[in-house]
């Protein structure tokens, strides 16, 4: 068996025999020569067979060419196969410069005539068959990009001595509120619940004595959102860390670990980015711009809106007005809001003693919100009252409360949202177009 090779590689190799796989994107079926699209999971290359077809005055024709011949007048778009051929370098071929002339071909499996989706398919069409949506160039290179952020950030936690976690998704009681949770039933009558942050457990790694650990792995929210910014499971990107003496700390980490992912994503495929979604990465300078909420709030007041919100936060518009300050000011994509009101903040926010505001961060990424980042409350007896604030019954924070009565070092972290990143990154409305298989109220398949 011909070892197959893959369509990036046919430039560098020499002419001469070659096996490649892929499926069929499109088919030209003139009189004279056949001319077959074939991609595979690195790019696309043309092949090409001169057409044999029945003489009319009935002169015998070779069969096995006549068969060829038939059998590519009738490949269907999304057909999987392999073609052993001839390759030939020619200038002239606007697709890589290379062709392959085609001397066998073996069919893995036939696709239906008619595709169900075409390019002007609108979205939840799209999702309906995602497995084929994601047969485009662009949506491949999706993925690639996703899979270099994730690399360049576990290199970068791995070469500072951080210990990957993976924490458990089945949760006892729930990890921030009661709001917002998917119910499990668990064995004999119990109620487990799906996680919707790995927040607690990156906490106790830190009573742990781990210093430093980082997550990557889903969450789900029972959020009943159809905003083009919310799933009921996404992957979060988390990180958590010992002996910090503000939230400053963490922020400072969390733009190091963006502009190296940035960076390696810009390095590998800024190219290709720029030629399929026609945009340049950028990546961030750092420090990134810092600005507190109700700095924030009257910035965007002095431009115009007014932030129908009651609770002193920013919302999605107040976002986008000082995301448009930030860049015509500084010339950045990403800004720190910080100083929240403990009033829309989590009860383990710990709190500046002199102002009452809590030492907490939202990172907004091209006027979108990506991250809250804090530093947490290590001593369980401000906890205790933090959390009797909010309404919560210490009882049941009880696991959760343990892990401060035996010692634990001032620490914080945060967590960030993969989806939303790519989305902005790669300038899509949607984080629909950048998840592999979307999660959302009326979305369980495929």
């Amino acid at each position: 068996m011909s070892e197959r090779v893959l369509v990036k590689q046919l430039q560098s190799r020499a002419d001469g025999p070659v096996s490649v796989s892929g499926w069929v994107e499109t088919v030209r079926d003139q009189k004279k020569v056949q001319f077959v699209i074939l991609r595979d999971e690195t790019g696309a290359v043309q092949l090409v067979n001169p057409a044999t077809r029945p003489a009319e005055d009935g002169t015998e024709q070779d069969a096995a060419a006549l068969a060829l011949t038939d059998t590519i007048s009738n490949l269907a778009t999304g057909t999987f196969l392999t073609v052993q051929g001839e390759l030939k370098h020619d200038e002239r071929v606007k697709l890589g410069g290379v062709e392959i002339k085609i001397g066998g071909l073996d069919i893995a499996a036939a696709a239906l005539p008619e595709t169900p989706i075409a390019a002007d398919s609108g979205l939840d069409k799209r999702m309906d068959w995602r497995f084929l949506d994601l047969r485009q160039r662009r949506n491949n290179l999706i993925f690639r990009v996703q899979t270099t952020l994730e690399h360049a950030m576990r290199t970068y936690w791995i070469e500072r001595d951080y210990i990957e976690v993976h924490s458990p998704k089945l949760m006892a009681s729930p990890s921030e509120s009661n709001a917002e949770l998917f119910e499990v039933p668990y064995f004999e009558e119990k109620t487990a619940y799906l996680a919707q942050s790995p927040q607690f457990f990156k906490q106790m790694a830190q009573v742990a004595g781990f210093g430093k650990i980082f997550e990557i792995a889903p969450a789900f929210r029972a959020d009943p959102s159809f905003t083009s910014r919310h799933a009921t499971e996404f992957t979060s990107i988390d990180a958590e860390i010992s002996w910090v003496e503000s939230h400053e700390d963490v922020a400072r980490m969390q733009e190091e670990l963006l502009q190296t992912a940035i960076r390696a994503v810009k390095d590998k495929h800024g190219d290709e980015i720029q030629e399929l979604f026609g945009l340049e990465i950028v990546v961030p300078e750092a420090p990134f711009p810092r600005i507190p909420l109700a700095e924030a709030r009257e910035i965007v007041a002095a431009r115009g809106y007014d932030i129908p919100r009651t609770d002193g936060d920013l919302d999605p518009e107040g976002e986008r007005q000082i995301a448009a300050h930030v860049q015509e000011t500084f010339g950045h994509q990403f800004v720190f809001i910080t100083d929240y009101h403990p009033e829309i903040r989590a009860f383990y926010h710990m709190r500046d003693e002199e102002t009452g505001l809590t030492k907490s961060y939202d990172l907004l990424f091209n006027g979108v919100e990506i991250t809250t980042g804090a530093q947490r409350e290590h001593r369980v007896d401000v906890l205790i009252e933090q959390a009797k604030e909010k309404g919560l019954d210490p009882e049941h924070l009880d696991f959760y409360l343990d892990f401060f009565r035996y010692g634990a070092p001032p620490h914080g972290g945060f967590g960030m949202g993969l989806a939303r990143v790519l989305m902005l990154l790669l300038g899509q409305d949607s984080i629909r177009e950048v998840t592999y298989l979307f999660r959302g109220p009326t979305r369980l398949a495929p």
